[in-house]
C-alpha cells in the first residue's frame, strides 16, 4: 500500500504498526515512555490493536510471554529506554527459556547521541545479545517497517524466542511508504519416507518405547497428533518440564512429567525404556534430570530426537535418528503407519509406568503430618481440582506453593497450565491477566506465593480496570519458601534473608476494587473457592499457608516475622 493510499498518517511509526497488524498482532503491552512517543501516537490510529497499560515493565513483558504461549504469535511489549528496558529484561529471559515468540520494542536516545553514554542510553546488543534471537537498532525511518517484518519472522522461526527492536526517538515520525507485508509461516516439515520406515522398524522391535513430549506440540493439532501416535503404537508419554497440559493426565498412557522434583524411582522406571522418541522437546537440563536421563552424551536407549531447529538436534545427546522437522507433522505421519504394539507386552510396560505415576500423584493424607501453622497448600490445590472447570487456565508463579499443582492436579486439555520455565517470580499475575484478556470466557486462576505476588501483584490493576474475572489465590507463609527449604536442608536453623513481613493482601486487593477473603482453616477452602470461581469480577483469596508443611520433617521452621491476627473473612 502506497503512502498516498493510506487512510491514516504515513509516518515510520505507522509503518511499523501496520506490519504488526498485518501479521495478526492485535494486542500490545506497554509502559509508556517519552522515548517512543511516536510509536504510541501511531497506535492511536489502529483501533484493532488493544493497548494494555501496565504498571511495571517486568509485568508487561511477562504478559507478552503468556500471550505468546496462548496464541503462538509474537507477544509484543513496548518500553522506554534505560530503566524501562532493564526492567523488561526478565521477560526476554523468560521468552528464551520458554521458547515463545516475543518482540520487545525499546525507545532509544536520538541517533546523534547514540554511543555517547547519553542519559539512559544502553548498548542493547551487549545487554540482550546472549538472550535474544536478534537485536536490531534501527538507524533510518525506512528501516523501521523492514525491521518489524523481520522481527516477526525471526521470533517465530526454528526455536521461537525473543527479538529486541531498538528505535531512536527521532526515526519514528518521518513520512515513509506503508506496507502490508505478511510473514508466510514455515511449511511444516516431516522426515522422508525412508526415515519414517526406519523408525517404524525400530518401533516394531521395541518392547518399552517412551515418548518425551515437549512444547513443540503446543500448537493447533499438536495434542491431537501426539494422542494418535501414542494410542496407535501403545507408547507411554512423559511430558517435558512444565508441559503438563499436552497429554491428558488421566490417560492410561500418561507416564508423568519430567520436572524439578521427579522422584528417583520414577526416573529409574522411565530409564528402563529401550526406545525414546523425544519429540518437540529441547531435552534441556531439567527435562533430562541434569543430563542424566537419557545418559549424556550417548543414551543407553535408541534415541529419536525431532525438533524444528538444527541447533537443538544433537546439541547435547547423540541421537540415533536426528530429525530437524516439525514434531506435529512427524507424529501425525508416524501415527498413520501400521500399529506396532501387538505381542510386545506394551500394555504391561504402560501399566507399570502408570502405576508409579498414580502413586506419585495421589493426594497426601491431611492427617499424615500434623502442622501447627495453618493450611498445607496441597489442600488448596485439592479443593480447586475438585471444582475446576473443564477449560480452566492455571497461571502459576514460582515457588514451593506450586509443587502440589505440578504433582497432583490432573490436567486434561482444554485445561491449561501457564508457568514459566525460567522459574521467575512475578510471572503469575501478569500471565493471568494476559490469559483472561485473550479468552474472556475461560476461567483463569492465578496462584502465587506472598513473595512472588508482591513482585508484580500490582498488575491486578488491569484485572480491576477491565473487570476480568480472575481468581487470585495468594499463599502467605511470610517467607521466601523455596529458598527457606534449601536453607533448611543445607543450613538447618540458620535462616537469613528469607523472612517476609507481608502486607494484608485482602486490604491490598480491596484498594484495587477487588473482592477478597482471608482463609485460615482448611474447612473454609471449598466454599471460598466456589465463590471465587462463580464471581463475574476479579476475586482474591489470601490463604494463611503452612510453612512447616513444605520443610523437611523435624526441622525447625520458626520465622522472625509473624502475622498479626486478622478476621477470618474480609470482603467488599
Amino acid at each position: 500500500m502506497s503512502a498516498s493510499a493510506s487512510a491514516t498518517p504515513n509516518t515510520s511509526a505507522h509503518a511499523l504498526i501496520q506490519v504488526l497488524a498485518a501479521n495478526a498482532i492485535d494486542r500490545v503491552f506497554v509502559v509508556p515512555g517519552e522515548s517512543y512517543l511516536g510509536v504510541l501516537d501511531a497506535l492511536h490510529d489502529f483501533p484493532g490493536i488493544d493497548v494494555v497499560t501496565c504498571r511495571h515493565e517486568g509485568g508487561a513483558a511477562f504478559m507478552a510471554c503468556a500471550d505468546a504461549r496462548v496464541t503462538g504469535r509474537p507477544g509484543v511489549v513496548m518500553v522506554s529506554r534505560g530503566p524501562g528496558a532493564a526492567n523488561a529484561a526478565i521477560g526476554v529471559h523468560a521468552a528464551q527459556q520458554d521458547a515463545v515468540p516475543m518482540i520487545l520494542l525499546i525507545g532509544q536516545v536520538p541517533k546523534k547521541d547514540v554511543r555517547k553514554e547519553a542519559f539512559q542510553e544502553i548498548d542493547y546488543q551487549k545487554m540482550f545479545g546472549s538472550m535474544a534471537k536478534w537485536v536490531v537498532e534501527v538507524t533510518t525511518p525506512e528501516e523501521l517497517a523492514v525491521a518489524a517484518f523481520k522481527a516477526v519472522r525471526v521470533a517465530m522461526a526454528g526455536t521461537p524466542g525473543p527479538v529486541v527492536m531498538v528505535v531512536p526517538e527521532d526515526v519514528q515520525q518521518a513520512l515513509v511508504d506503508q506496507h502490508d507485508w505478511i510473514a508466510t509461516p514455515e511449511v511444516p516439515s516431516q522426515p522422508a519416507p525412508d526415515g519414517l520406515a526406519h523408525v517404524h522398524t525400530l518401533l516394531s522391535r521395541a518392547h518399552k518405547p517412551l515418548i518425551i513430549a515437549g512444547g513443540g506440540f503446543n500448537r493447533p493439532g499438536g495434542r491431537e497428533a501426539l494422542m494418535r501416535l501414542a494410542e496407535r503404537h501403545a507408547i507411554p508419554v512423559a511430558v517435558s518440564f512444565r508441559q503438563h497440559d499436552l497429554f491428558p493426565n488421566t490417560h492410561p498412557l500418561y507416564a508423568g512429567d519430567l520436572d524439578l522434583s521427579t522422584p528417583a524411582a520414577q526416573v529409574a522406571a522411565l530409564d528402563a525404556s529401550d526406545l525414546i522418541l523425544a519429540l518437540g522437546t529441547r531435552l534441556g537440563d531439567i527435562t533430562t534430570q541434569g543430563y542424566t536421563f537419557p545418559a549424556h552424551p550417548r543414551p543407553r536407549q535408541t534415541l529419536v530426537h525431532c525438533y524444528p531447529d538444527p541447533h537443538i538436534v544433537n546439541q547435547h545427546f547423540a541421537a540415533d535418528v536426528g530429525w530437524v522437522a516439525d514434531p506435529t507433522a512427524t507424529a501425525a505421519a508416524l501415527a498413520e503407519l501400521p500399529a506396532t504394539g501387538e505381542g510386545l507386552a506394551r500394555d504391561d510396560w504402560a501399566a507399570t509406568l502408570r502405576a508409579i505415576r498414580e502413586r506419585m500423584a495421589a493426594w497426601p493424607d491431611a492427617a499424615g503430618r500434623a502442622v501447627d501453622d495453618r493450611i498445607p497448600f496441597f489442600q488448596v490445590v485439592q479443593a480447586l481440582a475438585a471444582q475446576a472447570p473443564a477449560d480452566v487456565a492455571i497461571c502459576l508463579d514460582a515457588g514451593t506453593f506450586a509443587a502440589p499443582v505440578y504433582r497432583h492436579f490432573p490436567f486434561v486439555y482444554p485445561q491449561r497450565l501457564l508457568a514459566s520455565q525460567s522459574g521467575a517470580m512475578g510471572y503469575g499475575t501478569p500471565a493471568a491477566v494476559a490469559a483472561q484478556l485473550r479468552d474472556p470466557k475461560r476461567r483463569v486462576v492465578c496462584m502465587a506465593g506472598d513473595g512472588g505476588f508482591t513482585m508484580t501483584g500490582n498488575e491486578m490493576a488491569a484485572a480491576a480496570e477491565r473487570g476480568l474475572p480472575i481468581l487470585f489465590i495468594v499463599a502467605n507463609n511470610n517467607c521466601y519458601g523455596s529458598i527457606r527449604l534449601h536453607q533448611a536442608r543445607t543450613y538447618p536453623g540458620r535462616y537469613v534473608g528469607t523472612d517476609l513481613a507481608s502486607p494484608d493482601f485482602t486490604m491490598m486487593s480491596r484498594a484495587f476494587g477487588i473482592q477478597s477473603e482471608y482463609l485460615t482453616r482448611a474447612d473454609q477452602l471449598h466454599d471460598a473457592i466456589a465463590r471465587g470461581l462463580a464471581s463475574d469480577a476479579p476475586y482474591l483469596l489470601e490463604v494463611r499457608s503452612s510453612l512447616g508443611a513444605i520443610l523437611p520433617a523435624g526441622v525447625s521452621h520458626a520465622a522472625g516475622v509473624d502475622l498479626a491476627p486478622r478476621s477470618g473473612h474480609q470482603s467488599l
